[in-house]
């Protein structure tokens, strides 16, 4: 392992997620809100609920009723006043996340129109805020094969607004006709605000006719009644309802090429909007430290957004896993490093953020009786890495902000 650059990784990561966190930008947004004269009722959902919440309590003290923090499994981080904390499933959603949404909907009934619910989101709520139109079993089933071949998040969200209660502006129906005022942290490439987290609290930007192409491209096992459900059209105006995106990763990728450049590169932002093959984009990057492998600088290229992939295979791993070993076999050899890593910590099923390959990893992985190839076709990028110290763990973030990939290339 070319030392230098793990450790340049390391201080990229540490101070890129440390500039994207939401507690500064939640307080921001809420000291700038003039808020109604009545209740405020708080619902947060998502990886990032629970800092948001506790940021929010931060500002508006007890002018905060009462309210719930909906968020993934372990990423909570205690008790917050007047405030339920809930954990739930990702990114298949389980019984907790309906129970949960069940307690959220209880929570925003009854109100005026004197009176507020304060919506904190963050990406994962798509999994965790849910209320199913069809059998819980069927909803689980459809996100799963969703998630297996290859749909990019628009796609998938497309079709999980249509099968849910709370989704696709229905929960800022079901709010009405109290104000609701949704700070959201952006997971969706371009901040899309009706894509972000299935968009509960705005109208809705996609139509029928999309969802059923979706949905008969990919053959997805859907009962009569979801069928059924694709063919009725969701809101498409919510006067009551107002949005406003407090970070992206547009943020993300700035702020690691900040941190690059603290270290003596020269960074260049390659894309914000990244949504390709995770192993094409792994062999992209690759390429270009082929390309620049004599220029006697050292330079940092970064690309940001959100990378699919197609599940051929019964292995381990994530979409940042997949870039960094698929870059491995370009990279050998190099004075070069690639690493990538989703913002929330997580990086598909596993404990990993994220991967990192530089130019001796292919020879490593070899070495460790690992074919690159091979475990890039079973899917199984997590025990390839963790063979040759390639794995990027940092525990949740409190953050959510897709995710980065970096390049570094050095003299």
């Amino acid at each position: 392992m070319q030392e230098h650059f793990y450790e340049d990784m390391r201080g990229i990561t540490a101070q890129a997620l440390a500039a994207v966190r939401p507690e500064a930008a939640v307080r921001k947004a809420l000291a700038a809100h003039s808020f109604a004269s009545g209740r405020i009722r708080l619902v947060a959902v998502g990886k990032a609920a629970w800092q948001m919440a506790e940021a929010a309590v931060g500002v508006l003290g007890n002018r905060i009723e009462k309210g719930i923090v909906i968020t993934k499994y372990g990423h909570s981080a205690g008790p917050l006043p007047s405030l339920l904390c809930r954990e739930a499933a990702h990114p298949v959603p389980d019984q907790a996340g309906f129970a949960a949404t069940r307690e959220a909907l209880e929570l925003v009934s009854g109100l005026g129109a004197e009176d507020t619910v304060l919506f904190l989101l963050s990406g994962g709520a798509s999994a965790l805020f849910e209320q199913p139109l069809v059998k819980p079993e069927e909803l689980q089933s459809v996100t799963g094969a969703l998630l297996a071949c290859g749909c990019d998040i628009a796609q998938i969200n497309t079709i999980r607004k249509r099968l849910s209660g709370v989704k696709g502006g229905r929960f800022a129906l079901r709010c009405a006709p109290a104000q609701v005022f949704t700070v959201a942290l952006s997971d969706v490439v371009g901040d899309a605000v009706d894509m972000i987290a299935s968009g509960p609290t705005c109208p809705d930007s996609s139509t029928c006719a999309q969802a059923l192409e979706i949905a008969e491209k990919y053959a997805l096992p859907l009962s009569a009644r979801g069928w059924e459900l694709l063919r009725e059209e969701t809101p498409k105006a919510l006067p009551h309802s107002t949005v406003q995106v407090t970070g992206s990763v547009r943020q993300l990728c700035a702020a690691a090429a900040k941190a690059a450049a603290d270290r003596g590169y020269r960074p260049i932002i390659l894309t914000d909007c990244l949504t390709c093959e995770a192993r094409e984009a792994g062999a992209f990057l690759a390429s270009i430290a082929e390309t620049h492998r004599n220029t006697g600088e050292k330079l940092a290229f970064l690309a940001g957004g959100e990378t699919v992939v197609h599940l051929k295979g019964s292995g381990l791993g994530g979409r940042n896993q997949e870039i960094a070993l698929a870059s491995a076999k370009g990279l050998r050899g190099l004075h070069a490093a690639v690493f990538s890593l989703g913002s929330d910590g997580t990086d598909g099923p596993t404990d990993a953020a994220g991967g990192y390959a530089d130019g001796d990893s292919y020879d490593a992985l070899l070495s460790s009786g690992i074919r690159p190839e091979a475990a890039l076709d079973s899917n199984d990028s997590y025990h390839a890495l963790r063979a040759v110290g390639g794995l990027i763990i940092t525990g949740p973030t409190g953050t959510n902000v897709n995710d980065v990939s970096v390049l570094l290339i050095a003299p």
